[in-house]
């Protein structure tokens, strides 16, 4: 009976610390977001706007999000979704990569950011859809863009796309030749970062793609020449960031309604962070605003980097 009892005695201590530890384990942790979220917080009151972050960790359950209630302008983000719909399209077998497009200078629309329209000054040319797709993600080349809208059919059909996957909170209903007509008018190209943050996580975990059609597009991302200040400025050199920007430059009050970006980075043993900020309605520069995205970035690979376990 005594050592009946003295093991009894023992497993329920052993239990006691047990639970004891899981408890400072959850202390610990949820001690450590707060402090996390507190620094985003502080990062977020260095300039007057409004700003969405999404951030998720391959290792953590927690999503962080701030000011996720509204809905803001993507600008050129959502030319990554529109991506993912010329590629679904391309493994229906309905267009194919190598497939040509005609392109005219009546394409090439003037007064819109267009490497393609530098580049082919004054002339005709065949593009192929993979070089569209390269021209519009990579460059953000808003000509490619609208070409690449008219072969599906239309804003509508990408955003009809984009619901079938069964997420919500995105609206893509306007060309860039109509965002360039009237300011309103982005603010009908719209979605939340937690939103943002679905459609990213779901595309690198190949539930939108197959493995060749992701690893395509992750290639594109990763090329992505715009936005070296944002989610990549403060990184260690080196870093794989898969990203996709959007700026709406400021209009005639001085406000600018978009500097973005959003995407992948990753970490040497392979895991990674997906994160989303959306600067909106504010007056400070584009500089201003892109050393906010950077410094969240950062801070995030910190935060991340320590507590990936």
């Amino acid at each position: 009976m005594e050592k009946n009892s003295k093991k009894t005695s023992l497993f329920k201590f052993s239990v006691y610390i047990s639970f004891t530890i899981l408890i400072l384990i959850s202390w610990n942790t949820n001690a450590q977001i707060d402090s996390f979220r507190k620094k985003i917080d502080g990062i977020l009151g260095e300039i007057d706007a409004v700003t969405g972050v999404a951030l998720l960790h391959s290792k953590l359950a927690d999503t962080i999000l701030f000011n996720n209630d509204y809905l803001y302008p993507m600008q050129s983000v959502y030319k990554f979704p529109l991506a993912l719909a010329v590629l679904a399209q391309v493994e229906k077998g309905i267009f194919t990569l190598d497939q040509k497009v005609h392109i005219t200078q009546a394409d090439l629309l003037p007064n819109t950011w267009s490497p393609i329209r530098e580049k082919y000054r004054d002339s005709q040319v065949d593009l192929t859809i993979a070089e569209l797709i390269e021209f519009t993600v990579s460059q953000s080349d808003n000509n490619s863009c609208d070409i690449l809208f008219r072969l599906l059919g239309g804003p509508e059909s990408v955003n009809e796309y984009i619901h079938s996957l069964g997420i919500e909170n995105v609206e893509i209903a306007a060309t860039e030749q109509e965002m360039h007509e009237s300011w309103e008018v982005q603010f009908t190209n719209v979605c939340k970062p937690s939103a943002m943050l679905e459609l990213l996580i779901s595309f690198y975990e190949r539930k939108i793609l197959s493995e060749s059609s992701t690893s395509y597009l992750w290639k594109i991302m990763c090329r992505t020449t715009t936005g070296s200040d944002r989610i990549k400025g403060l990184l260690p050199d080196g870093t794989v960031v898969a990203h996709k920007t959007g700026s709406s430059g400021a209009n005639d009050m001085g406000v600018t309604a978009a500097v973005n970006d959003v995407g992948i980075v990753m970490f040497p043993d392979d895991s990674f962070y997906a994160i989303v900020v959306f600067v909106s309605n504010t007056k400070a520069t584009a500089t201003e605003c892109e050393r906010i995205i950077a410094e969240i970035s950062r801070a995030a690979w910190d935060f991340y980097s320590e507590n990936d376990q």
